[in-house]
């Protein structure tokens, strides 16, 4: 099991590949079997499918600006706060880039096994950035 200082290290050492937007780095950080479950890209099982939605993600935010907060452990359980800002430039859901620009603020809970990310969840605001990009349109409140 990693200690709480190998946690914080390897969140430490993500951050310079999150400002790169190096998708296949922040992929090798996930186990070959891992999964991550998003609203934006859903399920992803396998290295493989989670870089691909890292690869997708840069695509359709190039400007994607990830800020993690302080982190919560305990044992291989991390939890994470995080906002992020991004325009949308590249297609998303079948629609054609709004070049609008969005912000969200969440939370990522993880689980670390052999030195690696073997789960991770992302939870977030998924219909206030659909409203943000344009996607969907709000109702009025009176």
């Amino acid at each position: 099991m990693m200690s709480p200082e190998d946690v914080r290290g390897f969140f430490a050492d993500r951050v310079p590949l999150w400002k790169a937007r190096n998708a296949q780095a922040l992929a090798d950080g996930h186990a070959v079997d891992g999964r991550v479950s998003s609203p934006m890209w859903r399920e992803r099982l396998g290295r493989d499918a989670i870089l691909e939605s890292y690869r997708q993600l840069f695509e359709t935010f190039p400007d994607w600006d990830f800020q993690g907060q302080d982190l919560i452990i305990d044992g291989p359980l991390v939890a994470q706060s995080f906002s992020a800002t991004a325009t949308l430039e590249g297609e998303f859901m079948g629609l054609p880039p709004t070049h609008r620009r969005c912000q969200i603020e969440g939370v990522r809970l993880y689980e670390m096994k052999d030195g690696l990310i073997q789960s991770e969840r992302r939870m977030y605001d998924f219909t206030g950035l659909l409203i943000q990009l344009g996607v969907l349109k709000s109702k009025p409140t009176r």
